[in-house]
């Protein structure tokens, strides 16, 4: 996958407009839970879909707070696959969350 250019980016953040742009090469959302063992679980169906498609975003859980950031690393930078995934991962906090 190619590395997006700062107006691609832009154009792919409002697809994901829960996503924010972090250091010019990240993009990162928190997740918030009514229980600690529902973010566990969307962390189990992230951590298989990212198995699936090896892409794999950093992880961060804190409590009920659930942190994903990603980036392509051999892109150096963000690729179409990085909102592609995000837009994943914001349905399985959907399907979780009802």
């Amino acid at each position: 996958m190619e590395k997006l250019n700062d107006q691609e980016i832009q154009e792919k953040l409002t697809s994901v407009p829960s996503w924010k742009l972090t250091d010019t090469k990240w993009i990162e959302r928190k997740y918030r839970f009514n229980e600690y063992l529902n973010g566990v679980e969307f962390v189990q169906q992230v951590a298989n879909l990212s198995e699936k498609v090896n892409h794999h975003p950093f992880i961060s859980i804190d409590y009920k707070m659930v942190t994903l950031r990603i980036t392509s690393w051999h892109a150096k930078g963000l690729t179409a696959l990085d909102f592609d995934l995000a837009k994943k991962y914001d349905e399985l906090f959907i399907q979780i969350k009802s």
